[in-house]
């Protein structure tokens, strides 16, 4: 892991394509201003972590549990 230090107003670069720039900051937060491809995912951790609990919650529900949730509707 890469730990940079950066001001008000300054941005990094990666590979070429994607600019991080540090639109405000306070106490215990950051704003960040991502200037990248839109063929590049940018997704909050929390977002990709949810989505992957998701994910393995809906792989333990029997068939027969799922059928009647469908039959509901």
């Amino acid at each position: 892991m890469l730990i940079l230090q950066r001001r008000k107003g300054q941005s990094l670069s990666i590979n070429k394509n994607i600019k991080l720039t540090i639109v405000d900051t306070g106490t215990d937060w950051v704003k960040l201003a991502i200037d990248a491809p839109k063929e590049i995912p940018i997704l909050r951790t929390e977002l990709v972590e949810a989505a992957a609990e998701n994910q393995a919650a809906s792989q333990t529900v029997s068939k027969e549990v799922l059928d009647k949730i469908l039959k509901q509707k």
